[in-house]
């Protein structure tokens, strides 16, 4: 017998609101993201945007509400147990490791997958040389897989601002994640490597199965290669749908443009 598809969402943001104090980041934000889509998350300075993604990664935690991932809640669970039920995450401030070379900061993504413990890694027990070697086979293919070959074991430090973003990518992807959360990826990118950026993360999302949500202020980029455009304004969700219906919609336009009347 035929098994159904999954046609549940990846990831549900449910009646989700933040206040820090007397301030209300978050109210009451809510929408899926089904598998193999891009979600991009826009929204004016202020909107919530940052605190949204933090709580997807679970930096903040929600006042109320909840976070769905296949499912199961992720507010059970530590930022540092996110990686391994399937959450990679890259950061608007580069936070790669200066003194390690590119491969080793790829490295530090796999280790996320690795259930290795000080016993079994002393005694180089055959399961642990196993997971070295897969660790090992994981990075070389992230290397080649976005051009990083040329500059694998130079010290990050220094390599140019477009370089260090493939590394970390390429750190994010190492955990092999079923959601990957990008946050301000074409910060400090010029308009060829932007373009560059949006190829890369459509081919990302098609040869890795990967479900992409993207935090961005680069508004050409994420109409182009969204699915499905979240907009905030002040805490509060006030667009959703296609690219081109967002752009549309007047409730967006006075958001960023002001009321014109």
């Amino acid at each position: 017998m035929d098994t159904a598809p999954d046609t549940s969402p990846l990831l549900r943001v449910q009646d989700v609101e933040v206040h820090f104090g007397g301030i209300r980041a978050l109210d009451g934000i809510s929408f899926d993201l089904q598998r193999g889509l891009i979600l991009g998350l826009i929204g004016p300075n202020g909107a919530g945007k940052t605190t949204l993604f933090n709580c997807l990664s679970r930096l903040y935690t929600p006042s109320s509400g909840d976070i769905l991932f296949e499912g199961s809640t992720l507010l059970n669970r530590p930022a540092h147990r996110i990686a391994e039920c399937g959450i990679g995450r890259t950061f608007q401030n580069l936070a790669s490791f200066g003194t390690l070379n590119v491969r080793d900061n790829i490295r530090i993504g796999a280790h996320t997958r690795s259930r290795g413990d000080v016993l079994s890694d002393a005694l180089r027990l055959p399961w642990v040389r196993r997971s070295e070697t897969e660790t090992d086979e994981t990075v070389d293919e992230l290397i080649d897989y976005l051009d990083l070959a040329d500059v694998a074991l130079t010290p990050v430090a220094g390599l140019p601002f477009g370089t260090l973003k493939r590394v970390e990518l390429a750190r994010a992807l190492a955990s092999e994640p079923k959601l990957l959360l990008l946050d301000e990826p074409a910060g400090g990118l010029n308009h060829d490597e932007v373009t560059e950026l949006g190829d890369r993360i459509r081919k990302i999302r098609d040869d890795r199965d990967v479900t992409v949500l993207l935090v961005e202020h680069h508004m050409n980029l994420v109409m182009e290669i969204s699915d499905l455009v979240v907009v905030l304004n002040f805490g509060r969700k006030i667009s959703e749908g296609s690219p081109e219906s967002v752009q549309a919609d007047p409730e967006v336009i006075r958001a960023y443009l002001g009321d014109r009347r």
